[in-house]
């Protein structure tokens, strides 16, 4: 009977890290919206809520995930990949809730193209994450696996362009800003943003593995 409670409740796990996706999506999406609603407060202070309370809520699968692990003999995947993944994804929901406490923090007084530009690569590397997640409990599928792995790869493609992105702005912002203290802000700030996309592209890295090892 013991070892029975031990074994893994069927599809548990994937179900979380879907939860979790969906609030990274939703972290992202408020983001983006905080990014081309900024010149109006009360907007602006909405999407905060909204990005904290979808980290809040990312924090709590977290929590979940964990605890399941450690109550699970069994695990439908390598433990390690879960550990892998889960934080990984954390850290998504994370540094989109930094980047828009670092807004305030720094006092961004008005959106540049640079910012705008990046919120929206971090949106879409978010969604595309969310689709390579829930592929996940099907990789055992040929066609799935693929479409996970090529997923992945536009997730590849993405952190590229916010690379290129972020190599534009810093040379822009070197080259026409005067005020020094604007410039260490606005360099702060696209720094951090571009983290987005980074850590995506370590949460593919993880689900490419997964894929590989298990299709």
């Amino acid at each position: 009977m013991l070892f029975g409670k031990l074994l893994p409740r069927e599809g548990n796990f994937f179900e979380m890290f879907n939860q979790h996706a969906d609030r990274i999506v939703e972290a992202a999406r408020a983001f983006s919206q905080l990014v081309s609603n900024y010149s109006d407060p009360h907007l602006r202070e909405k999407y905060n809520s909204d990005v904290d309370n979808a980290e809040r809520a990312a924090d709590r699968v977290t929590h979940e995930v964990s605890k399941t692990l450690h109550q699970t003999f069994i695990t439908p995947i390598d433990r390690e990949h879960i550990h892998s993944l889960i934080n990984g994804m954390d850290d998504v929901a994370d540094l989109i809730q930094d980047s828009a406490e670092a807004m305030a923090l720094y006092d961004i007084r008005s959106m540049t193209d640079e910012i705008h530009r990046l919120a929206d690569l971090s949106l879409k590397c978010c969604e595309r994450l969310r689709d390579a997640v829930k592929m996940l409990s099907h990789i055992a599928d040929a066609g799935t696996a693929e479409a996970a792995l090529k997923t992945c790869e536009e997730i590849d493609r993405l952190e590229s362009d916010a690379d290129r992105v972020l190599r534009a702005a810093m040379s822009k912002l070197f080259r026409e800003e005067a005020d020094v203290r604007e410039l260490i802000k606005l360099k702060a700030v696209y720094e951090l943003m571009e983290t987005i996309t980074d850590k995506c592209e370590d949460v593919a890295n993880t689900i490419e593995g997964i894929v590989l090892e298990n299709s």
